[in-house]
């Protein structure tokens, strides 16, 4: 079993920034990507940003490139996502995901931190 733990969400104003934490437990010891998705009201869940533990590459939806940064430390079992110049599109509740290495899908989520954007 694995527990994710977001925190850093909250209200900001358009234009202003936010950064997302996320800890892992649990069974991490074989995770080789952690990574954030979003979900607003009436929409599906969208996957936004991931971070591969073997080297380091970064994904980004198109949504959020140049403007959101993931980050994080392995030995920790963290991950960050910087949020700038956001948009009161980017309002959703988002959550962190981890992904085994013996699994292709990202299939451990976190409960959720909202996050809410004002024009």
């Amino acid at each position: 079993q694995v527990q994710l733990e977001e925190s850093g969400g909250g209200l900001v104003q358009a234009g202003g920034s936010l950064k997302l934490s996320c800890a892992a437990s649990g069974r991490t010891f074989s995770s080789d990507a952690m990574g954030w998705a979003r979900q607003a009201p009436g929409k599906e869940r969208e996957f936004v940003a991931a971070l591969s533990w073997n080297g380091g590459s970064t994904w980004y939806a198109e949504s959020v490139k140049g403007r959101f940064t993931i980050s994080g430390d392995h030995a920790k079992n963290t991950v960050y996502l910087q949020m700038n110049s956001l948009k009161p599109e980017d309002t959703a509740v988002y959550y962190c995901a981890l992904k085994d290495s013996s699994d292709s899908r990202f299939n451990s989520w976190g409960q959720g931190t909202q996050v809410t954007v004002s024009s």
